[in-house]
């Protein structure tokens, strides 16, 4: 008996060295996550979002961004690496280039060619020929590890996320565990950039967002709207800002929408004035009540990946004006479609943008 319990205890001696001792790859920071506010007021739950009409993808999966070109074709990312074109009813479906990374957001310049944000390879420009140029994938001597979103203004400038300066998806695994990381670290290296392609400069617009993800103009141009996935927010910041900290107040910044019930990922612009929001995942109370515990969040990641706080599934997409009236909330409790990231607005349709569905899910408008 005296053997057993000595075993037991050292077994459990040993439990404990590698939960306390375990090098992992976050130096979490300690931060005051508020009390979530749940599915209340416009976010009342509902089932608009249920029973979407779908779109067979032919077998590829993850429609992170969804765009109706002017050439009358939809375009969709996969996370094969592939950009698919399309019909608006999904036939005639072809790929139209694999740029051997992860595009997570995409937008047309004035020229007709297609500007993506490439988690894996920087800021890309696919010319309708299907000719690949890389725009940038540096800031002064800095890499940008982690392009997520991009939006093309009128004077041609591109104002892309760079969501993370930490975690490269190249390095980790991919988008989703690099996204996990920098979240859990709180450490708040993403940033907004804007590349001229008159000067081929690119600069700092802002930093110090936990993890920085969709990127939209206003109709006039001088403001950015931008989601900070990590902090459950949205940002209108001055698209003539320069280095600007987000931390530090500043009339160039203000927060539009704060304490979200879920994690904000894309922003897309919609008819009629309206800017659609998606939520790839719901709020989770274990990893707000870490939100102050780093020690705790470091030691998550030395559990088998099961027991990690994952939020459930729960579709969820918004539309609000520019004045940050919401103006469209639509739901789906059960999560069957997942990672509902946002919304693209056409005449027809709502075409549902997702992290990992393996079909492209729309509604009729």
């Amino acid at each position: 008996m005296k053997k057993l319990l000595l075993g037991i205890a050292a077994v459990l001696l040993a439990l404990a060295a590698y939960l306390s001792l375990c090098p992992v790859p976050i130096k979490p920071v300690s931060w005051n996550a508020p009390p979530a506010p749940g599915y209340t007021g416009v976010h009342t739950p509902n089932r608009l979002l249920a029973n979407l009409k779908m779109i067979s993808l032919g077998g590829e999966e993850g429609p992170e961004h969804i765009a109706l070109a002017k050439d009358g074709k939809l375009y969709t990312t996969v996370t094969s690496g592939n950009i698919l074109r399309m019909n608006p009813d999904g036939s005639a479906q072809e790929v139209f280039v694999n740029t051997g990374g992860r595009v997570l957001g995409f937008d047309f310049d004035a020229a007709g060619n297609l500007i993506a944000a490439d988690a894996v390879k920087g800021l890309l420009s696919i010319s309708p020929d299907k000719r690949i140029s890389l725009l940038t994938n540096k800031v002064g001597n800095e890499t940008i590890l982690y392009a997520d979103a991009v939006v093309v203004a009128g004077n041609g400038k591109m104002y892309v996320s760079d969501a993370s300066a930490r975690f490269a998806p190249a390095a980790w695994g991919g988008t989703f565990e690099a996204s996990i990381l920098d979240i859990l670290e709180q450490s708040a290296t993403g940033r907004i950039l804007e590349y001229d392609p008159a000067t081929r400069a690119t600069r700092v617009v802002a930093r110090g967002l936990s993890f920085a993800n969709g990127v939209a103009l206003s109709q006039d141009e001088q403001t950015l709207f931008v989601n900070e996935t990590g902090k459950y927010r949205v940002w209108k910041i001055a698209v003539n800002a320069d280095g600007l900290d987000v931390g530090t107040p500043s009339a160039q910044a203000s927060v539009l929408f704060d304490n979200l019930p879920g994690y904000p990922d894309n922003l897309m612009r919609g008819l009629d004035g309206k800017i659609w929001l998606g939520f790839a995942k719901p709020r989770n109370p274990t990893i707000d009540r870490l939100a102050r515990l780093p020690f705790l969040r470091a030691l998550t990641l030395r559990l088998p990946r099961s027991l990690w706080p994952i939020p459930k599934a729960y579709g969820h997409v918004m539309a609000f004006k520019e004045n940050g009236k919401v103006v469209a909330d639509l739901q789906d409790p059960s999560g069957a479609y997942p990672e509902t990231t946002a919304v693209t607005e056409t005449p027809e349709r709502l075409y549902i943008q997702s992290l990992h569905a393996k079909g492209l899910g729309w509604l009729p408008r």
